[in-house]
């Protein structure tokens, strides 16, 4: 039995690919998790911390806000890839993430992972531009 063909507007609920704003979205998602190992594989940090080291690393290309940073870090503490220990800074309590030898060698695996990307995305440019191998081989 044929499927009843969908209304266009029920068509467009999806992601928008041929919008920039929605796989800039991609990335930075993908590239939160890289970079807050990047930053900790550097040295043990607080939260707000991290953030500001991300975006300083990714020259503002990468900014995880809180909503995005927490849970990755509790999910990185939950996987035995980091450690937290809580100090007191002023009268304040904050927590101090510190990447365990897990947590690094998620960091070169992440690592040689990326650069296999990076290689494709440059093939895929020459691609574009006409004068490039296939893609990703």
């Amino acid at each position: 039995m044929p499927r009843p063909s969908m209304p266009d507007a029920a068509a467009k609920t999806g992601p928008d690919f041929l919008s920039r704003a929605y796989w800039n979205g991609t990335i930075k998602m993908s590239l939160s998790k890289f970079f807050i190992l990047c930053v900790l594989h550097q040295r043990a940090m607080h939260g707000y911390d991290i953030a500001r080291a991300v975006e300083q690393t990714t020259n503002g290309c990468c900014s995880p806000t809180e909503g995005t940073i927490y849970p990755v870090l509790r999910e990185f503490e939950e996987g035995g890839y980091l450690t937290v220990e809580t100090e007191v800074v002023s009268g304040r309590e904050r927590k101090v993430y510190t990447l365990t030898d897990k947590g690094r060698a998620a960091f070169k695996v992440a690592v040689e992972a990326w650069m296999d990307v990076t290689r494709c995305l440059l093939d895929a440019g020459k691609l574009v531009e006409g004068n490039g191998p296939a893609c990703c081989p």
